[in-house]
C-alpha cells in the first residue's frame, strides 16, 4: 500500500479506535446506571423513607461503588446483579448506621418536640417533627447533627440537643419502664409537686416519659436525658392505660381533631405547636392511638378506597379527602393536600390554621379551591397496612 495513503487514513483509523473504546465505557457506565436505578426503584422508590444514594465513579481502568446506604438487601442485590454481568468493580459503599456511632445506633427525643430537618444545618427546610420519647434510629454524625430515622420510617436531620442516644439494649431498658403520656394541648413540667414551682419544660399531646412515681396530685417523672420533674395527673394518664384504653373511632377522631382549631399552620410541623395538611391528621391519628405515614403523598397510598367520584355520602367521620392534580397523559398525579371528613359536607384540614371546610355550595364555609382539586378519599380506621403501625400491637413505646 502506498505510504501516503497509509499516512492519510491513520489519524482516522485511531480516531475509529477512540471512538470505540469512549462507546465501549460509555455502555458500561449505562449499564451501571441502570442496574443503580433498577435497584433503587424496587428498594428505595421514595428517598424519604429509605436511603440507597449510590453512584459508580471510573478509576484507573475499573468502577467504583461510592456512597451510602441503610439498606443491605439493596446493596447485595446491586452487587449480585453487576458480578452476573461480569462486571468489575471495587466496593466502597458505606453501609448505615455508621461505624463512628460505636454501639449508640438508637436514641430517644428528650425535648417536647424536636425541628427534624432536611439538611444538617438549622436553616434547612423542616421537614418534620419528632415528639418527646419518640424512639429514633441514629444512621450517623455529622458536626453537631444526626440523621434519625422515626418510627414511620421518615429520615431528616436533628441537633445533637434533641436526642440523647444510647445502644439497643438501653432502648430496651428504657421500654420495659412504665410511662406517662401527656394528654393536654400544652402545658408544663415542674420541679415539684406543684404548679407555682418552677418549670422544667414545655409539653405538647402525645409527649411520653419514664413514670418515677405518684406523689397526690402528680405523676413523678424522668425525661430521657435523665432530668426529673412533676406532671398533674389532669394533663396525663399512664401510658398503658392510655394505649390500652384509646379506641380508633370516628367519634374519636372528630373529638380530636376539633381541639386543634385555630392552631397555625406550620411547614413541616406534626404537633400541637403547629401543623401542616399531612401533619394534622397524622397528630389526630396518633392521638388516638395509631402512626400513620408523614406526608400527604404517602397517605393517600393506605387504606380503603371510598370515593373519587366526588360522592360524599359514601364517607364517614375520619375518612381521609386527598387534594391535588390529577394526572394526565404527559404529567403524573400529584398529591399536594390532604383534610379529614367530619359529617356534614364538611372536612377539617390544615390551611393558613386548623379550619373546617365545607363541600357543599351553599354553605358559608364552602371550599371550591379544595373541591375542584379534589382527587380521591380513604378509610384508614380498621384499614391493614404496613405503612400503618396500630400502638396497640404494635411496641414502639413499650416492649
Amino acid at each position: 500500500m502506498n505510504k501516503n495513503i497509509i499516512k492519510l487514513f491513520l489519524p482516522f483509523t485511531i480516531l475509529l479506535v477512540v471512538m470505540a473504546c469512549k462507546n465501549e465505557g460509555v455502555k458500561e457506565e449505562e449499564i451501571f446506571s441502570k442496574d443503580i436505578a433498577a435497584i433503587k426503584t424496587k428498594y428505595a422508590p421514595d428517598k424519604r423513607v429509605a436511603l440507597f444514594n449510590v453512584e459508580a465513579v471510573k478509576q484507573n481502568e475499573s468502577y467504583v461503588l461510592k456512597g451510602e446506604s441503610n439498606l443491605p438487601d439493596a446493596v447485595t442485590a446491586l452487587k449480585d446483579t453487576l458480578k452476573a454481568k461480569a462486571i468489575t468493580f471495587i466496593d466502597s459503599i458505606q453501609m448505615l448506621p455508621s461505624a463512628d456511632l460505636e454501639s449508640k445506633t438508637v436514641g430517644l427525643v428528650t425535648i417536647s418536640v424536636a425541628n427534624l430537618r432536611s439538611n444538617p444545618k438549622h436553616s434547612a427546610e423542616l421537614a418534620t417533627q419528632a415528639l418527646l420519647g419518640t424512639p429514633v434510629n441514629v444512621l450517623k454524625k455529622e458536626g453537631g447533627w444526626f440523621l434519625i430515622q422515626t418510627p414511620d420510617h421518615y429520615l431528616a436531620w436533628v441537633d445533637d440537643a434533641g436526642i440523647v442516644t444510647l445502644s439497643s439494649k438501653d432502648l430496651s431498658s428504657w421500654k420495659a419502664l412504665p410511662k406517662v403520656i401527656y394528654t393536654n394541648i400544652t402545658g408544663s413540667t415542674y420541679s415539684n409537686s406543684d404548679m407555682k414551682s418552677q418549670v422544667v419544660s414545655d409539653m405538647v399531646a402525645g409527649d411520653i416519659l419514664v413514670l418515677l412515681d405518684e406523689d397526690n396530685e402528680f405523676y413523678k417523672v424522668k425525661y430521657p436525658d435523665n432530668r426529673i420533674a412533676y406532671i398533674n395527673k389532669n394533663e396525663a394518664q399512664l401510658y398503658a392505660d392510655w394505649v390500652q384504653n384509646t379506641k380508633l373511632t370516628a367519634e374519636s377522631l372528630v373529638a380530636t381533631s376539633k381541639k386543634l382549631m385555630g392552631l397555625p399552620y406550620l411547614w413541616g410541623g406534626t404537633s400541637t405547636k403547629g401543623v401542616d395538611c399531612s401533619g394534622f391528621t397524622k397528630t389526630v391519628y396518633f392521638l388516638n392511638g395509631m402512626v400513620i405515614p408523614r406526608d400527604a403523598s404517602q397517605q393517600v397510598h393506605t387504606g380503603e378506597l371510598m370515593d373519587e367520584t366526588k360522592n360524599f355520602d359514601k364517607l364517614a367521620p375520619g375518612d381521609l379527602l386527598f387534594f391535588g392534580r390529577k394526572a394526565t397523559d404527559s404529567t403524573a398525579e400529584k398529591v399536594v393536600h390532604v383534610g379529614m371528613w367530619i359529617g356534614n359536607n364538611e372536612f377539617i384540614h390544615s390551611s393558613g390554621q386548623v379550619r373546617i371546610s365545607s363541600v357543599d355550595k351553599n354553605a358559608p364555609n364552602f371550599d371550591p379551591a379544595n373541591l375542584n382539586r379534589y382527587l380521591r378519599s380513604k378509610r384508614i380506621v380498621n384499614s391493614k397496612n404496613d405503612a400503618l403501625i396500630n400502638l396497640k400491637s404494635t411496641p414502639v413505646f413499650k416492649d
